[in-house]
Parts: C-alpha cells; sequence; structure tokens
C-alpha cells in the first residue's frame, strides 16, 4: 500500500469520525438543517469525488494525472444539492400517495410499513430520476474530458461530439438496467428506512460507491477511434 492510499483511507476515516463523534455529529445534523444545500453540495463533492479519485488510482496507478478534477468536483457538488430536493420530493409525495390510497401503504407503525414506504420511495425515485440524473452526469463529465478539463474549452466542445463519445448501448444495459435495480434500490430503501436527518448521510456515503460505479462504466474512447 502507497502512502497516497493510506492518506486517502484516512480522509475516509477523518469525515467518518464527523458522524460518529458526538459532538461534531450535532454540529454537523444542524449544519446541515441550517444550510441543507451548502451541506448537500460539501458531502456530495468530497465523498462523490474520493470515490473517483480511487477509480482512478484503481486504472492507472496513481489519484490524480487527468484533467479537470476542480470541474467535476464543482459538478458533484451542485449534484449534492439536487439530491436535496429530490429526496424531499419523492419522500414527502409517496407519503402523500399513500394516504390517497394512490400507492399501497399498510397503516400502522410496523417495520414491514415503514419498509414498504422506503422501497416505494425508492423505487419510484430511481425509475423517475436516476436515469436522468446518471445521464446528465454522464455527458458533463465528458465535456469535461474533452475540454481537457479547461473550461474556456469545454464551453466550447460540440454537443455532437458529447453524444458520439458516450457509449449509449454500455450506458442503459450497465448503468440503467443493472446497477438501479440491482444496487440503487435496495440501498436507498435502506437510506429511507432511517430517520430523515441522517438519510442525506447515507446518501453522502453512497455518493462514494456512485462515483466508483459511475466513473467504471466510462467509454473506452481511444479504443473505438
Amino acid at each position: 500500500m502507497k502512502k497516497s492510499d493510506i492518506l486517502w483511507v484516512l480522509i475516509l476515516i477523518s469525515l467518518s469520525l464527523i458522524v460518529i463523534i458526538p459532538q461534531s455529529r450535532l454540529v454537523f445534523e444542524k449544519s446541515t438543517a441550517s444550510y441543507p444545500y451548502l451541506m448537500g453540495f460539501l458531502k456530495t463533492a468530497i465523498l462523490a469525488s474520493l470515490g473517483e479519485r480511487l477509480v482512478h488510482r484503481i486504472k492507472t496507478g496513481s489519484y490524480f494525472g487527468d484533467h479537470g478534477i476542480l470541474l467535476k468536483f464543482v459538478v458533484w457538488g451542485f449534484l449534492g444539492m439536487v439530491f436535496v430536493i429530490i429526496f424531499k420530493l419523492f419522500s414527502s409525495g409517496v407519503a402523500s400517495a399513500q394516504a390517497a390510497n394512490l400507492l399501497p401503504s399498510i397503516q400502522n407503525a410496523s417495520f414491514i410499513a415503514s419498509l414498504l414506504t422506503a422501497f416505494m420511495i425508492s423505487f419510484l425515485m430511481n425509475i423517475f430520476f436516476a436515469p436522468t440524473f446518471m445521464l446528465f452526469h454522464r455527458i458533463t463529465d465528458t465535456y469535461i474530458e474533452l475540454g481537457d478539463g479547461n473550461l474556456k474549452k469545454v464551453i466550447h466542445v460540440p454537443f455532437e461530439q458529447v453524444t458520439h463519445h458516450i457509449d449509449f448501448p454500455h450506458f442503459l444495459n450497465f448503468v440503467v438496467l443493472k446497477t438501479i435495480p440491482l444496487f440503487w434500490i435496495p440501498a436507498h430503501t435502506i437510506t429511507f428506512l432511517l430517520p430523515e436527518n441522517y438519510r442525506v448521510l447515507m446518501a453522502a456515503y453512497l455518493s462514494v460507491v456512485l462515483g466508483f460505479l459511475l466513473s467504471m462504466t466510462k467509454k473506452r474512447v481511444k479504443n473505438n477511434d
């Protein structure tokens, strides 16, 4: 194990300690309640970026060397802000739909009732929102790569060139049709079983896995040119 690997692990442990130590966890929760979008930006940007750095390490043997790390960080942060409102929209929407008998529900406080509700939230969110989000991330990532991580170059990359470099069959077959039903729906079912104050924490840690999965499914453009 290299020193850089030890550093990566220490960073992840340090972030975990923030939510483990009672004093820092209290500050974390208050900050999340007071500044939900800012905290959503920071948590997702940091943890998802850690996941991407791990992927780059696995692929190349180094955590760095690619372009656009800062731009990708900002994109992840923006997506983290989107997660904040999306989680609330779907959790509140499912509860309202169940109350109106538009979705199945169990009228008691049992674990099975909570599990059904959590599953419905996760299922609907991943069916209606996740593919759009994943495609948006794939497009922005491709823009950054084709622009060599330079914002001035990125904004001049033709959209047709971006779509040409995206492996849509692989995106649909793996990201949409495999990761959503096999990983994300079960994972987010667990997320929505947690109290609301802790759901965003779970989502932040899932961002590490999210960054890993999405990064691993990028098209190998050079092999096709």
